[in-house]
């Protein structure tokens, strides 16, 4: 599932840290290890049980949801003039995915407050801000209100924490700033929390009062670092099913207000870049991947591709020139790779299967056809266009798929990750058609077992194939 103000929510990743960071132990920034907790894990008791097939039905309704509202958007620059390039050591965190939990939405527990109270947030790439379940102000009644039925859902009680700062509605950023975040213009008196409706294109709604408050992650080493006055919402009024066994939702998209733009803004060693690896959706949850805040190894360096990173709204964004497969350009027009002319393609970890508008969904569909006819076809109830019988199959008789960037990269994702498994017997194209004029969307289950740096400063993304095992 997705996340996104006036969008759906989902996917995968995470991560913290900030411009301020305290140490408790040592001078030497370490990696922090946060465990990511996806949605259909069994530590979440109470998510009913769901075949594969079903798992990929609720994910694809949450991807269309999440891919209608990239249409009209245009290509632009990243345009980050930080130049804070302090030497430091990069911050790693693995991160747990795999067959045992399935694909899609993740969770990560992190410390809020002081002292602090451990929160489960829903880790999304698409989305600019960042809330809570929250009770300002309420006394006895701060864990009794505002819980979906069955849900065991945690409230951060802002009362009990020092480092809890509201942000007044009479100030320019509540007025000027927030506006985009869905900030109220109701300012009863001028000390007034500035208040916000934030809403999803799912029907799904957060209301309440923006705050900043200190975030706390546990180091490898046993020590601790501290995020201080992070831009959180604190939500009293929460609205749709798919919240039922989250805290909140962690923001991290291209934002002023987004945890990456926290990181790679302020700090003194993330150098602009940010990076993940998402594993084989199919790996037990024994196998980690991970997402760094610094610089990549000098290994992974050495193997790296580069293309053009821009943004579709705040969206990450890339150009592409053209999709062949087995080494033959397939005959799509160059408008749908172009921002400027209804087209583009977003770079989307909050998506399980890669979106294609129309006129390239068409050709890339039935090029592969071809060499799958020896399988018998299935029809199926299900979200995917061509399924097949999958006994015997053998990946080596599928022909390469090369996605080509305009600056002359190539992006070449693994068989299985275009040939995808939907459950024991069956496998199926992981396309899905898009709507033309619109963008398409590039989306993580392509992007597995492959290193990814964001480069923020040179406007640039970086990529690499990887096992993505710590």
């Amino acid at each position: 599932m997705m996340l996104k103000g006036r969008r759906p929510i989902f996917l995968v990743l995470v991560i913290l840290f900030s411009n301020i960071i305290h140490f408790s132990s040592m001078v030497m920034v370490v990696a922090v290890r946060m465990e990511l907790i996806h949605r259909h894990s069994p530590k979440l008791n109470n998510m009913p049980m769901m075949s594969e097939v079903e798992r990929m039905k609720e994910l694809l309704h949450n991807d269309i949801i999440r891919q209608n509202k990239r249409r009209g958007r245009r290509l632009r620059q990243t345009n980050n003039n930080n130049n804070n390039g302090a030497s430091g050591s990069a911050i790693e965190m693995p991160l747990q995915a795999g067959r045992d939990y399935g694909t899609g939405m993740y969770f990560v527990e992190i410390k809020v407050g002081t002292p602090s109270q451990k929160l489960r947030l829903i880790v999304d790439t698409g989305s600019e801000f960042s809330w809570i379940s929250c009770r300002y102000h309420c006394g006895p009644s701060c864990t009794k209100k505002g819980t979906i039925a069955g849900s065991r859902r945690r409230v951060f009680k802002a009362d009990l924490s020092s480092s809890f700062k509201t942000i007044p509605c009479s100030s320019d950023m509540c007025k000027s700033e927030f506006a985009r975040l869905f900030s109220l213009t109701f300012c009863p008196t001028p000390t007034s929390p500035c208040a916000y409706d934030y809403r999803y294109a799912d029907g799904s709604a957060a209301k309440g009062i923006f705050g900043k408050e200190r975030v706390t992650i546990g180091l490898e080493n046993g020590g601790k670092t501290r995020i201080e006055e992070v831009v959180m919402g604190c939500s009293d009024t929460i609205q749709g099913q798919i919240f039922a066994e989250a805290d909140g939702v962690l923001g991290l998209s291209y934002d002023k207000y987004s945890f990456a733009q926290k990181v790679t803004n302020g700090s003194t060693f993330a150098r602009g870049k940010f990076a993940y690896c998402l594993v084989d959706h199919l790996s037990h949850k024994n196998v980690s991947n991970y997402l760094i805040f610094g610089e990549e190894s000098k290994r992974m360096r050495m193997r790296m591709r580069y293309t053009l990173l821009g943004l579709i709204g705040p969206d990450y964004g890339v150009s592409v020139k053209g999709i062949s497969i087995g080494g033959v350009m397939l005959n799509i027009p160059s408008q749908v790779w172009d921002f400027n002319r209804g087209g583009g393609t977003a770079f989307d970890s909050g998506t399980t299967l890669t979106f294609l508008a129309e006129p390239a969904y068409k050709p890339v569909v039935a090029a592969l056809e071809m060499s799958l006819s020896r399988y018998q076809r299935l029809k199926r109830d299900a979200p995917f266009e061509y399924c097949f019988n999958s006994t015997g199959f053998d990946e080596s008789s599928v022909p390469k798929l090369v996605f080509h960037f305009a600056d002359g990269a190539r992006f070449e994702p693994h068989t299985k990750s275009y040939i995808i498994r939907v459950a024991h017997g069956i496998r199926c194209l992981g396309f899905v058609s898009a709507t033309w004029p619109g963008a398409s969307a590039i989306g993580n289950i392509m992007q597995q077992n492959y290193f990814w740096e964001f480069d923020l400063l040179k406007d640039r993304l970086g990529f690499a194939p990887s096992t993505c095992a710590t």
